[in-house]
């Protein structure tokens, strides 16, 4: 019997046997498809070499973590628009982890969190920074309050300096707390 609408076909069962025939079948028609397509127009070297004529390149770090890569971010009208490896760096020697490969999409992306907003009725709403941060630091006491200064907790960053430790630190002493970790354990 054929599923005859989408729930009898989500609800149908499929063997094991079935389920690897149909996926090495689309498997090998989607290489066909890929292998077979020729671009519609071919780039020059000159495009190859600048993708956005115009741009300036920037010497910048990576700061997914303590390592600091090196990158080179070509800039156009303040807008980052491709990066490289930066080739002579002395760090990261012309390579990139897959955290780094991916940092433009990171700070381009659209699901990045760019000003504070808050939940009303279902709907989230743009707030400005310091309604955010008396938010904040109300809930804080009043978990404190509540439940004791262990209730809460420091999160420190492989990016920090000594420095910064020292104030996240000395910010978890303040607080009452000695409940402080580091992002790299999550």
């Amino acid at each position: 019997m054929s599923p005859r609408n989408s729930t009898e076909l989500l609800n149908s069962k499929m063997g094991r046997r079935s389920f690897l025939k149909m996926g090495a079948l689309t498997s090998v028609g989607a290489v066909a498809v890929c292998s077979a397509s020729e671009p519609i127009v071919k780039a020059t070297p000159q495009q190859l070499k600048e993708a956005y004529p115009g741009s300036k390149k920037v010497k910048t770090i990576c700061t997914h973590c303590s390592v600091g890569c090196g990158i080179i971010a070509e800039v156009k009208d303040g807008v980052w628009v491709r990066q490289e490896v930066a080739q002579e760096h002395p760090v990261s020697l012309g390579g990139h982890c897959c955290k780094g490969a991916d940092l433009i999409d990171k700070v381009r992306s659209t699901n990045r969190l760019r000003y504070p907003t808050v939940k009303k009725d279902g709907v989230w709403e743009r707030i400005g920074w310091d309604e955010a941060l008396d938010s904040v630091s109300a809930q804080i006491q009043a978990l404190q309050k509540k439940y004791g200064p262990d209730s809460i907790m420091m999160l420190g960053s492989a990016k920090v300096s000594n420095e910064q430790s020292y104030y996240i630190r000395k910010f978890a002493a303040f607080m009452g707390t000695n409940n402080i970790d580091h992002q790299a354990r999550i």
